[in-house]
């Protein structure tokens, strides 16, 4: 089994609610597992400010697909909760966005998959859950802690868990 990193984020609706039914949708089959999930997190918009604040999460998972199996079965849960990446505007307002991150230590670059995620290092709204879960996590000869330090994560903030008052 492989470990995989996975982002979650949207800005339409009710994006927690969402954030659990996909993760329900990805394990459904038992050739994906949850192994750690992180706090949901309110961010600043990025690449496009003029729009609704996201909800941001990280899930580490262990899986029996391989990269390109994982990445399939992300893109057809995003398409499961309405996204359709082919008529939306980029950066722009989603239901959901799951990003695969890392597998394991694999590095790959090819048409459909760039692994780890080229942006990883520069998104404080990914990596301050993924410090949550996984902060001595070295991804690339990087410590996720070192990467987090790196960035500006000033308006992101952590929510309180579903249901709590």
């Amino acid at each position: 089994m492989a470990e995989a990193l996975i982002a979650l984020g949207g800005n339409v609706g009710d994006v927690r609610a969402t954030f659990e039914r996909a993760i329900a949708l990805l394990c459904e089959d038992g050739t994906v597992r949850t192994v750690a999930r992180s706090s949901d997190y309110r961010t600043p918009p990025w690449g496009v400010t003029d729009q609704p604040a996201f909800i941001n999460a990280v899930i580490a998972v262990s899986t029996s697909l391989s990269p390109h199996a994982l990445l399939a079965r992300v893109q057809a849960c995003e398409r499961a909760f309405g996204r359709d990446r082919a008529r939306e505007r980029r950066w722009g307002p989603r239901p959901i966005d799951l990003d695969l991150l890392a597998y394991d230590d694999v590095a790959l670059h090819d048409a459909d998959l760039i692994l780890p995620h080229p942006h990883l290092f520069e998104r404080a709204f990914v990596l301050v859950p993924l410090a949550e879960i996984a902060a001595d996590r070295v991804i690339a000869g990087t410590r996720v802690a070192d990467a987090l330090n790196r960035v500006d994560a000033r308006g992101i903030e952590k929510l309180a868990p579903r249901g709590a008052r």
